[in-house]
């Protein structure tokens, strides 16, 4: 396999971004993702979901959003290696990296760039009997179509954004809607929580599922008030349940990188303690880090950049504006 300039560990935003960037920059570059498509979370999770917190879009939905993201991303034609992931990391006597993956390639790289969120994740689940075998009969922990629940009933689990925005996202689609929640306090942005509370959403606070109901498809579930115990049937044909993610670096834990809390510790120039291993997005940790993918793609390009200038100490940090940049599509740009 051959040499690369940067190798970026996972397909999202940030890697998108940095991949892109990388290839502006005249880099060879390589993208490695456990999912068959790019987009990471936005395609994965969330495509019918609205994002409101990206410059230059009042709102857009996270498809359309990854679609123009992987169109920027591969513009510069970057190696890609989907379905797999990053196992082991070795640096040989010149300085060049190995990554070894899951299906057992090798792929020598002079730099890395870890865009990988929050790591391998999987949904935190209701843990009630029967809701593995439920689950996508009804069950669901995120919305790839929306039309799945048109006209149905429909009950939402969760206090926080996700369970928030599904719920106003869904109330032009889906029949009776409900928001259950085991206290009266929520994690969610204040107008949103405004939002679905003056809405026809019906808010069930206070309680929990205890019991999932139905043969071959979710007919109700059974709710426990979570301060007086009593229980009653609450009928539905879909539960979404947004009550968060687990998450692991995984493999990555074993490359030698200073991880706090299941975040990557980098420097100002987004770099580890491993020369020439950078980290940027929702994986990274510094002082004032916020979590957002209007600051990720930013940390995205400088990783890029300092990245380059470690493989030429000539080339200028800051390449000047894009806009004055003289560049045919899909062509490396002199920098």
């Amino acid at each position: 396999m051959n040499t690369v300039d940067v190798t970026v560990i996972g397909g999202g935003p940030c890697g998108l971004f940095a991949a892109f960037y990388a290839g502006l920059r005249g880099m060879s570059v390589r993208i490695i993702d456990s999912l068959p498509e790019l987009g990471g979370q936005l395609t994965a999770l969330y495509p019918e979901k609205y994002v409101y917190d990206m410059p230059g879009f009042p709102k857009v939905l996270a498809k359309d959003l990854a679609r123009d993201l992987i169109a920027q991303g591969t513009q510069f034609n970057p190696e890609l290696v989907l379905e797999d992931t990053a196992q082991s990391l070795t640096r040989g006597e010149d300085g060049v990296y190995t990554i070894v993956t899951a299906k057992g390639q090798s792929l020598p790289t002079r730099t890395i760039i870890v865009s990988a969120g929050a790591g391998a994740f999987s949904p935190t689940k209701i843990g009630v009997p029967r809701e593995e075998e439920l689950h996508g009969r009804g069950v669901h922990y995120g919305v790839r179509d929306k039309s799945v629940f048109s006209g149905k009933k429909l009950a939402i689990v969760g206090g926080g954004d996700s369970a928030f925005d599904w719920a106003l996202n869904l109330m032009d689609v889906a029949g009776p809607i409900s928001l259950i929640h085991r206290r009266d306090v929520f994690k969610a942005h204040e107008e949103s929580v405004e939002q679905v509370q003056n809405s026809r959403v019906d808010m069930k606070l206070w309680y929990a599922i205890k019991e999932l109901h139905g043969d071959e498809h979710l007919t109700g579930v059974t709710l426990e008030d979570t301060r007086t115990k009593e229980i009653h049937l609450h009928e539905c044909d879909h539960v979404i349940v947004n009550i968060g993610f687990k998450s692991s670096l995984g493999p990555l834990k074993e490359w030698g990188m200073t991880i706090e809390k299941n975040q990557i510790v980098v420097d100002d120039k987004y770099e580890t303690n491993l020369p020439g291993v950078f980290a940027v997005g929702d994986v990274c940790a510094f002082p004032g880090k916020l979590k957002l993918i209007a600051t990720g793609v930013g940390e995205a390009a400088t990783a890029v950049c300092f990245a380059k200038q470690r493989l030429d100490p000539t080339a200028k940090l800051f390449p000047g504006h894009s806009s004055d940049m003289d560049t045919p599509p899909g062509q490396p740009a002199q920098a």
